[in-house]
């Protein structure tokens, strides 16, 4: 409303204006004038003289600018301004330039100058019939059911005449036939549109098509026309539905199954014929997206199709909703679902997560610890979904389930030792019980951590060490070693001698001192072998954990002989205590003759122990010898008159030592005739009878109490050695075959030797080992040895 009354507002504005101008120009305008042309004239065709028209003078046309001015943007007309005429530009056509108006009119205005004139001039351009009628498509096609009644209408397409009024299309005619007839509506300006009317009923049997031609004629004389070919197709009666084969479809998918692969067929039929029994196969309307996404159908086949991934763990079944149409004109259709149930595969691995982990687990925890919580997820079902762990290899852990499925508690089986291992690796295996069964593995450090549970050992049990005697005081002498398998400060060793209250052991453990870190073993004063041969200690090793513990150690210390003592000479011994003595023999003794014999004593033992005699000065060394190792003095011959009656002898003692000690003794030796010497020879026999023995008694004396003391020494070593279970001998041994000398021997082992301190009388076949002072020989291996034996 508000769009018309503004129309209508500018429409009087407009009329005002006119009015106004009108009027002051009125003397100057005249009427208006108004010529006829047709259409597609040629360029240059006068349409008529304008000057005379309007009344103006030839000859004032140029003066005073005669011209036309058109509303429109192309010009179709102008003016001679010499002749006054008006001539057509260039072809005009109707149709394009007033389309479908029935008066085309084109308006002009002749404006002249001096004085100011404006005529109207109307130009119309009258049409010429020069089109014919068309059709947009010059065939179509309808079909008709069989079933149609007589009086179906059906609207033809009309056809389209570019010419206007009596031009245009004027009528429709229809070809001959029995079964329609043509009616023509006439809706004004949209001109005619014809009507096809069925006659009578169709026979697709008789004839299930017809071929029909539409003639559009238009009102020129001669008349022109256009044709269409109409072709009926009689359609069969669609009255029987597509029925499936089946009242239900299901089908067993596995998962994972190719694109491509087709997994159930569908099939429906339909009685009717033609289009009407064509089956067309597509999804249910009511299908969603995610069955769009995985299944299609097959529209002629019915073949269900799979087009993406299937995944049972996404979705177990799936209810497709399969529609079958038919082709006719008003297809009717049936709906079928069609269940798809998912088989699963075994396709996914187990899964092992570790939930809970004691990092370190001391080595004495009970059994059935738990050490760590792991859970097993595997996404499969059934069967597939079954998992069993266990560990790869032999560890003192078992995998105990839980009441939870797939949850497991890695417990302790054994006893544990960080001793003997401290670490473990160890791998799980999951495994599903699928076909072909699927397995993950993860890995896993276990560290026992340490307890105190193991007492520190020595490196030997009993230790065995010879220490010379006259050893530096405070010097280290020997040392025990004990390690301990634990770790930390349960590893950490002390030291310390076992003071037991005895009063041997207290005597000799307070001559010693150990260093309570290292072991070492330091003598606060030195050995003598004369006064102490042998002892032995405990040591006791303690670790630091809490709480602590120790081991001891029994150590047996043989004290070396060294050669600290000179020979003393027993016999001769004069009066004043001076080694000197006076033997009478008879002049006619016979050479070999025993003149007497030089005793001596060595307190110290074997080579530093074993006396050598020599003469170290005789008057006559023709007449008298001396047997080196036993110390007799024999004649070598028998005296003459020409030989003196007193003869000095001097006899050195000498030990074997590597610095050999020694002592002399003189011996004067008389001549006498042979009936002084039996008359000296009984009072000498006497002396000697009670001096030797005196000697006799003191040599008994000094020899059993040596020989006592070396054997309670060997008693004490073999009953130590037969607790500890160790083939260990120590011996001391006498020389049995004393012939004057006192010597001494001892047998001991060290690794795979055999060693024998000896006196005078050495053994065939013993050899001297360098180094032991010359005063030990090394003795054929009889027996194995297993003490461990030590030389300081």
């Amino acid at each position: 409303m508000e769009q018309t009354g503004l129309g209508t507002s500018r429409g009087q504005c407009r009329w005002t204006a006119f009015i106004v101008s009108f009027i002051l120009l009125w003397s100057r305008a005249s009427a208006q004038i108004r010529y006829s042309i047709a259409e597609e004239v040629k360029e240059g065709t006068v349409i008529g003289n304008i000057a005379k028209d309007l009344g103006l003078e030839k000859s004032t046309l140029k003066e005073r600018g005669c011209r036309i001015v058109e509303g429109a943007t192309e010009s179709f007309f102008h003016v001679n301004q010499n002749d006054g005429m008006l001539y057509v530009d260039r072809i005009i056509d109707r149709e394009k330039v007033c389309e479908r108006s029935n008066a085309c009119l084109i308006n002009l205005k002749t404006v002249l100058e001096n004085p100011l004139e404006i005529h109207y001039v109307t130009v119309e351009v009258l049409d010429v019939n020069d089109h014919s009628p068309s059709f947009s498509t010059s065939e179509s096609r309808l079909e008709i059911s069989e079933s149609v009644l007589p009086g179906l209408r059906l609207q033809l397409q009309a056809a389209h005449d570019p010419d206007v009024g009596q031009f245009s299309v004027k009528e429709y005619k229809l070809s001959p036939n029995d079964h329609f007839r043509l009616e023509v509506k006439d809706r004004g300006k949209d001109g005619k549109i014809p009507i096809l009317v069925l006659l009578k009923t169709l026979d697709r049997e008789t004839k299930n098509s017809h071929k029909l031609l539409l003639t559009a004629i238009d009102g020129g004389k001669p008349s022109n026309s256009g044709t269409a070919e109409i072709t009926v197709d009689v359609l069969d009666i669609n009255d029987n539905m597509p029925v499936f084969d089946q009242d239900t479809y299901s089908v067993l998918l596995e998962e994972n199954a190719p694109i491509g692969t087709t997994i159930i067929k569908v099939n429906a039929s339909d009685l009717d014929e033609g289009s009407n029994g064509e089956i067309v196969y597509s999804l249910g309307n009511n299908v969603n997206s995610r069955i769009r996404e995985l299944f299609r159908v097959d529209a002629n086949t019915g073949d269900i199709i799979v087009q993406g991934l299937i995944d049972f763990e996404l979705e177990e079944s799936y209810e497709i909703d399969i529609q079958a149409s038919d082709k006719g004109a008003a297809p009717l259709r049936t709906d079928k679902s069609v269940l798809v149930n998912i088989v699963d595969l075994n396709d996914n691995t187990p899964q092992i997560e570790i939930t809970s982990f004691a990092r370190a687990i001391p080595e004495d925890a009970r059994l059935g610890t738990t050490v760590a919580l792991i859970s097993v997820l595997d996404k499969d079902s059934g069967v597939n979904g079954k998992v069993i762990c266990s560990f790869n290899e032999e560890v003192p852990f078992i995998l105990s389930p839980s009441t939870q499925d797939n949850m497991y508690s890695i417990v302790t089986k054994s006893p544990l030792d960080r001793e003997k291992q401290s670490i473990y690796d160890v791998t799980i295996v999951a495994k599903d019980a699928g076909v072909p069964s699927l397995s993950s593995k993860k890995s896993m450090t276990i560290v026992v951590s340490d307890v105190n549970d193991n007492s520190p050992e020595f490196s030997g049990s009993p230790y065995t060490y010879y220490v010379t005697e006259n050893n530096s005081p405070g010097a280290s002498v020997f040392s025990v070693r004990a390690s301990d398998r634990d770790e930390g400060d349960n590893s950490r060793i002390l030291y310390h001698i076992l003071r037991d209250g005895k009063e041997n052991n207290k005597l000799h453990s307070f001559s010693l001192n150990i260093n309570s870190e290292n072991g070492d073993i330091l003598a606060l004063k030195s050995f003598d072998f004369e006064t102490l041969k042998t002892f032995q200690f405990r040591v006791v090793a303690t670790d630091s954990g809490t709480p602590s513990l120790s081991s001891n150690v029994t150590v047996n210390v043989f004290i070396l002989d060294q050669n600290d003592n000179a020979p003393v000479i027993l016999y001769p011994v004069s009066s004043n205590g001076s080694a000197e003595g006076v033997e009478e023999i008879p002049r006619n003794v016979n050479a070999g003759h025993l003149v007497t014999k030089v005793r001596a004593y060595d307190a110290d033992i074997g080579y530093n122990g074993w006396l050598l005699f020599s003469l170290q000065e005789v008057t006559d060394h023709s007449l008298f010898g001396l047997d080196r190792y036993t110390g007799r003095i024999r004649t070598l011959r028998s005296f003459t008159e020409t030989d003196e009656a007193e003869h000095k002898l001097v006899i050195l003692v000498k030990d074997n030592g590597n610095v050999s000690l020694s002592a002399t003794a003189t011996v004067i030796v008389k001549v006498v005739e042979p009936k002084e010497a039996f008359a000296a020879a009984d009072v000498k026999s006497a002396t000697n009878d009670e001096e030797d023995n005196n000697v006799t008694f003191y040599l008994m004396i000094t020899l059993g109490s040596v020989s006592t003391l070396f054997l309670i020494s060997i008693i004490v070593l073999i009953a130590m050695q037969c607790s500890k279970s160790t083939d260990y001998t120590s011996k001391y041994l006498q020389e049995t075959n004393y012939d004057g000398t006192l010597c001494h021997s001892i047998q001991y082992r060290s690794g795979d030797k055999r060693y024998m301190l000896v006196g005078p009388r050495m053994s065939v076949g013993s050899t001297i080992v360098p180094g032991s002072h010359a005063n030990t020989l090394v003795l054929p291996d009889r027996r194995c040895a297993t003490a461990e034996v030590r030389h300081v």
